[in-house]
């Protein structure tokens, strides 16, 4: 069982760390996420992909909208994301901010175990 971060967040929060790999597979990097059911797509740190040697996409930009109805925009990078030992490889939307999203475009792939009485999460089982 993975434990939610109490000592960013409170309430404690869901997290999780993820390996950021370019496409070669020759650079990574290890970074945490937020774990966000209601997010659609994963939005990763810039600086993170950028330090893993990937090419940022800043031609093409993607409007966002947070849920109190703040929109920014993003650009997007073409990398894998190692989670629970399964490659999630595509074009993802990268951020400006301090942490990172793990949205539903990779968690509807897993089965994942909240626990919020005992703060913390588990893979599950089919």
């Amino acid at each position: 069982m993975w434990i939610y971060d109490s000592s960013q967040y409170d309430p404690p929060a869901s997290v999780a760390t993820v390996t950021l790999r370019s496409l070669s597979g020759t650079d990574v990097i290890s970074v945490r996420l937020l774990l966000d059911t209601g997010e659609d797509v994963t939005l990763l740190h810039k600086f993170a992909v950028e330090r893993v040697g990937v090419t940022v996409e800043s031609r093409t930009q993607y409007e966002l909208m947070g849920f109190d109805g703040a929109r920014s925009s993003a650009s997007t990078a073409i990398l894998e994301v190692v989670f629970l030992n399964r490659v999630f490889k595509g074009q993802f939307l990268l951020i400006d901010q301090e942490t990172g999203i793990l949205g539903r475009d990779i968690l509807n792939h897993l089965i994942l175990v909240l626990d919020g009485p005992k703060t913390g999460w588990s893979e599950g089982s089919p």
